[in-house]
Formats: structure tokens, sequence, C-alpha cells
């Protein structure tokens, strides 16, 4: 597709997030099927993307001068851009232009991650004090994207924009992954991924480790102390919760390809990627009944009410044994077919083509 150019440019060059992520698994995969450009906006961008791509270096999209890049790119000969977020400058564009939303959770929870700094967070705030924002944003667009059907039914019930929206799943990388054919017989490990932000709901797996004697809980993220010593009261008597404070991706990748299951106890989500991850490889999942999870789970997944330790501990008891064990397996691995980045690409080359 001539002048099709992807803005590559919140590819982290450290370790991926979940923008930075999207953006290097979509683009390759549609890099396979279609002629198009990485925006970037630092060299070392470049590691996260497949070697010989078409590039054009760019300002970063937290510059001063972002509301002009569009500028830039109409001499660069841009025909179509296509950016994993909604803030690309876009005065005096000559270009179709799609952004993307990839979910509204923060509305439901304002609260900034802790990491950030205090002006950002105060920026954080502000944003989402109100949809007025996102619908300014949006509205310069031909066309939006998200990644799940449920925000796209979210981005509808808040009449976030007037243009046409298409799901582009989010998906996870698989070439390396292992597939598990069997329950495990030894050590009976249930594997969290994720952050300790109130909205997770870690503290309902804690809880229900009480009714799960021979389990050990895996929390595996980076956590504060403050926040560790709280969860850690939650504790009950006998259980084995164990807090590893961050891992690398071989190491996660390991935890879950031998793990009994994947759980998360979430009250709201985003997507969901840890879920796909685990589905991927055969793990069963055992989460929160929320509408994004029944979206990404179907059939496979156990569910369980995120209120209620005792129905996380039911659910976890009832893939207890082999055979409902291997059931769970097998719709798990069907069900992950639906979310990868060649099926994503699919549909976005679909829709870049249309507009």
């Amino acid at each position: 597709m001539q002048g099709l150019f992807f803005d590559c440019r919140y590819i982290r060059i450290d370790h991926h997030d979940g923008i930075s992520r999207f953006s290097a698994g979509l683009f390759t995969a549609l890099n396979k099927i279609t002629k198009v450009t990485a925006m970037i906006s630092d060299l070392r961008q470049l590691d996260k993307l497949p070697a010989g791509i078409e590039f054009v270096k760019v300002t970063s999209p937290t510059s001063p001068v972002e509301p002009l890049v569009a500028m830039r790119l109409n001499k660069l000969g841009a025909k179509v851009v296509f950016s994993p977020m909604q803030t690309i400058g876009s005065f005096g564009r000559r270009f179709k232009l799609v952004l993307t939303v990839h979910d509204l959770i923060y509305y439901r929870h304002p609260a900034p991650p802790p990491s950030f700094a205090w002006p950002i967070k105060l920026l954080w705030r502000l944003y989402h004090l109100s949809y007025l924002p996102q619908r300014l944003l949006l509205n310069r667009a031909d066309a939006v994207t998200t990644v799940s059907h449920t925000t796209k039914a979210l981005i509808a019930k808040h009449h976030l924009t007037k243009r046409p929206v298409s799901v582009v799943y989010n998906a996870a990388d698989s070439d390396s992954a292992s597939i598990a054919t069997s329950r495990p017989t030894n050590k009976q490990t249930l594997v969290y991924m994720g952050s300790f932000m109130d909205y997770k709901n870690v503290e309902v797996l804690i809880k229900g480790m009480a009714n799960l004697a021979g389990y050990e809980l895996l929390l595996l993220s980076r956590i504060s102390a403050e926040r560790k010593a709280e969860l850690q009261k939650l504790i009950p008597s006998g259980a084995t919760v164990t807090f590893l404070n961050g891992v690398t991706d071989d190491e996660y990748h390991e935890l879950l390809s031998s793990a009994v299951a994947l759980v998360t106890g979430s009250r709201d989500e985003g997507f969901g990627i840890p879920l796909v991850e685990a589905m991927i490889r055969g793990i069963p999942i055992v989460v929160s009944d929320i509408p994004i999870f029944k979206e990404i789970g179907g059939d496979a997944a156990s569910y369980f009410d995120h209120e209620d330790a005792s129905s996380f501990s039911k659910a976890v008891r009832s893939i207890a044994n082999q055979d409902a064990w291997l059931a769970k397996s097998i719709l798990s691995k069907a069900q992950a077919k639906k979310f990868s980045w060649s099926t994503s690409a699919e549909a976005l080359l679909k829709l870049l083509q249309d507009i």
C-alpha cells in the first residue's frame, strides 16, 4: 500500500509496555503483508522492529512541536497514517488518519500510575475529568480503531466519536510458546501477572487461598514495600502466597507454562494480554466475570465473582482433576487463535484500504 505510515514512536527502548508491545507486534505483522513505513523518534526503536524496514525519523510524540508533525509527514509523502494513540499532531494534514483507543478504564479508575511524576499525574487527572478532550482528539480522524468489542460498545455509549470505529484486536507473541499437554502433577501454582492498583483486586485472590491448601499463588510483578505490606496482612493462615517483585519475560513464560492456571480478579480491565499469553500455551485461565474477560476468555475461561473469595477458590477447584483441566486447556488453545497479530494486521489493512 503506497504512502502508508505507521506511528511507531510509542515503542519503548527499554522494555515493552502495553502500547509499545501493541505497536511492535502489529507493525511487524502488517509489514509482512503490505508496504509500510515506520515513523520513529529514536533510532533505538528499530531494535524492536524487523530488520531492513523502511522508516522515517520525526520528532517525539511529547515534543512541543508535535502539533505540526503532520506537515512533515505531508512532505514525506504520507497518504494514510495509522497511530496506536490519539494524540498525533494533525494540523495541516493532507493524508487520511486513523487513531486508536485502547480502553476507557481510567475514566472509571482515574488514579494515575504511582510511578508518574506529579506534573504528569495532574495532567492525567485533568484529562480524565471529562470525555470532551477524547472527543476532540478522535473526531480529527477519518476512522478510529479499538482493541475489543467491549471498548467499541463503550465508545458508542459515551458518544466519543462520529467517525466509524473498527476492532483490531490486541494479541500476544506465540512463536516460542511451549504448549502444555497435561495438568501439572507436582507444584500446584497459580500465576498472577499484573499491577497492584486497587481495581486489579489482588485481594480476592489472596483471601481465596484460604480454601486452596496445596496451591501456591505467585504474584509476579514489581510492588512497592508499602503495598506489599498491605497485602501480606491479608494472607490467610497456612496459605502460600509468594511475591516475586518482578520477573524477566523468560522467567514469566517459564512460570506460566508450568502453572495450573493464570488467575486475575480485576473489577475492571482494558484488555488482558496475560489471558491470551496463557491460553496460547494451553494454560487455563481463572478470571473475574467482567465483560472484557468474557470477550477474551469465551468458553475457555473459568469465571468467578470478583467480590467473593470463595467463588475464586471454587473456580480453581473446578479444574482440579486431569479431565476438567485438559478440557479447558484445549478450549484455551482454540480461543487464543482469535487473537493473533496476523489476523489483526489483516483487519487493519482492510480498514486502511477502505478509508
